[in-house]
């Protein structure tokens, strides 16, 4: 990308490896992010440009002489970043501050490339007991991002059994954050979104009620649907300021907001309101590598189409 609205494919030197803890993954599936979204809308001209991509499946090529998990012919999948999986806050939990990480596209190779070379493949690299054409692999790509990240949202938000759930936006992360809620035994889930293709995949994942208006509505909205009181969980996937605000006058006193979104802005708006209703504010950059191995199982046993979330398939 070399600046908004200005992608270009270009010739590239071959990933190879340089570290012995390298593995070589040629690409056969990637993703599109919010994160790509954004600078594709605003990025400011570059001569140099930046590689584009961070979360793919793909075969393992070769691997450095101090790679023990992996072999050459591996099937695998990458979280967003990677990571050694060893340091203190990977053993937390929290592979995207790795001490040891990085992303793809600013310290390797782009994940929209033909080629990517993974530092830390052992503590990065998840191996997929499927066929490289195996029609779940839109459902395992959403591992790498997008159902990691609404997974992460939900758990930020503390939903749980019984409790309200509120999602703002209806993008693949979005999406997946109704899902993430129905898994953790949400018993209403409000889908805040207006595109009707999303909100129709979204209520057959487990939305109960949809809000389409926006602002003062969306909230006086929320508010009907949840008796007055606001939802006990907020997943704020979008990143704006007004979807921020939004999430923030939709929480109940005492409730959660998990926020996910790339923020666009520096500051996070409704902050005395807030903090005298004791809400709790968290969430990030999710650590799919955390979360992988939970949600392994519901995509292979088929239980739940996480890939429908995506809507355009390119070669």
């Amino acid at each position: 990308m070399y600046g908004a609205g200005d992608v270009r494919v270009e010739t590239v030197p071959d990933a190879r490896l340089a570290e012995p803890t390298d593995a070589v993954v040629t690409v056969t599936r990637s993703a599109i992010c919010g994160s790509d979204l954004w600078p594709y809308k605003s990025m400011e001209p570059s001569e140099e440009g930046r590689p584009m991509g961070h979360e793919f499946i793909g075969v393992v090529e070769d691997v450095g002489d101090e790679v023990r998990t992996l072999k050459a012919g591996d099937l695998v999948v990458t979280p967003f970043v990677w990571s050694d999986g060893t340091c203190v806050f990977c053993r937390e939990g929290l592979h995207t501050s790795c001490l040891h990480g990085g992303r793809y596209g600013v310290d390797t190779d782009g994940g929209q490339g033909e080629a990517v070379r993974v530092p830390q493949a052992d503590g990065t690299l998840v191996v997929l007991p499927v066929e490289k054409d195996d029609a779940l692999m839109p459902s395992l790509l959403t591992l790498s991002d997008v159902m990691a990240t609404g997974h992460h949202a939900a758990l930020s938000a503390e939903v749980g059994p019984g409790k309200s759930v509120a999602v703002v936006g209806d993008g693949a992360v979005g999406l997946c954050g109704v899902l993430a809620a129905r898994r953790l035994g949400a018993e209403q889930i409000i889908l805040l979104g207006h595109h009707p293709a999303r909100v129709a995949i979204g209520q057959d994942f487990g939305a109960t009620d949809v809000v389409s208006e926006r602002g003062d509505e969306a909230v006086e909205r929320v508010q009907e649907l949840t008796n007055g009181f606001g939802a006990h969980s907020v997943l704020e996937c979008v990143g704006l300021e007004q979807s921020m605000s939004t999430a923030l006058r939709i929480a109940r006193v005492g409730g959660a907001v998990g926020r996910v979104g790339v923020p666009q802005e520096e500051t996070i708006p409704e902050a005395i309101r807030t903090f005298f209703d004791n809400v709790a504010i968290a969430g990030g950059p999710s650590p799919a590598r955390a979360y992988i191995d939970e949600l392994f199982p519901d995509v292979l046993e088929g239980k739940i189409e996480f890939g429908r979330v995506f809507d355009r398939v390119s070669p």
